[in-house]
């Protein structure tokens, strides 16, 4: 992560979110919803960051399917996005999530599913600090910093629970984890604005 930011904590602890997700409507504004191309699973991992007292997001990675997605975001956008295999099967409550990058990357394969109805998270909790954020920052080639500003409504968060069989996503950053995840959110849909990176002062 670039010294410009700073990694945030919540009551004294940094949290690492590993987050899969289907992404679908993804267009560039006033042109036309592709399928092939608008319509894609990614798997993202993340930091919590701040730079001049403006929270965001730096993603240690990105993991997706579509090729042209991933050129895109590296080209535009300066973010580390990797090409992967990734499967999602809906078992009756549950979702089965399997991403594998490709040349022998790293692999997830974990099942998952709500436990609550949905519900908004207030100001101040952990859920507000994890899931609220309206930025993410990027570091193109030449060592410059930049920031995307995003938009959404509140995330329509739900309790969840999850079975993980492999996880090798964070052991390549130096982390070990064991054991079942300190938080689980699930969340339906949500429909997202980004905007064009802006450089920013390191």
């Amino acid at each position: 992560m670039p010294a410009p930011l700073v990694i945030q904590e919540f009551d004294g602890t940094s949290w690492i979110g590993l987050v899969p997700f289907r992404m679908a409507g993804v267009m560039v504004r006033g042109m036309p919803d592709l399928p092939w191309i608008s319509a894609f699973p990614e798997l993202n991992v993340r930091l919590y960051v701040e730079h001049e007292g403006k929270p965001g997001v730096w993603f240690i990675s990105l993991d997706a399917t579509n090729p042209l997605a991933v050129w895109a975001a590296r080209r535009y956008f300066h973010l580390p996005y990797y090409r992967a295999d990734i499967s999602i099967e809906h078992q009756q409550d549950s979702v089965r999530y399997h991403s594998s990058r490709r040349a022998e990357g790293p692999v997830l394969d974990m099942r998952y599913r709500p436990i609550s109805a949905p519900y908004e998270s207030r100001p101040g909790t952990l859920d507000h600090f994890l899931t609220e954020r309206y930025c993410l920052y990027a570091q193109a080639p030449d060592g410059s910093l930049y920031r995307c500003d995003v938009h959404h409504h509140p995330w329509p968060l739900q309790k969840a629970e999850a079975e993980i069989g492999t996880n090798s996503y964070l052991a390549g950053q130096g982390v070990a984890v064991s054991g079942p995840p300190a938080l689980l959110h699930f969340a339906g849909c949500l429909d997202v604005v980004v905007w064009n990176p802006t450089a920013v002062r390191a």
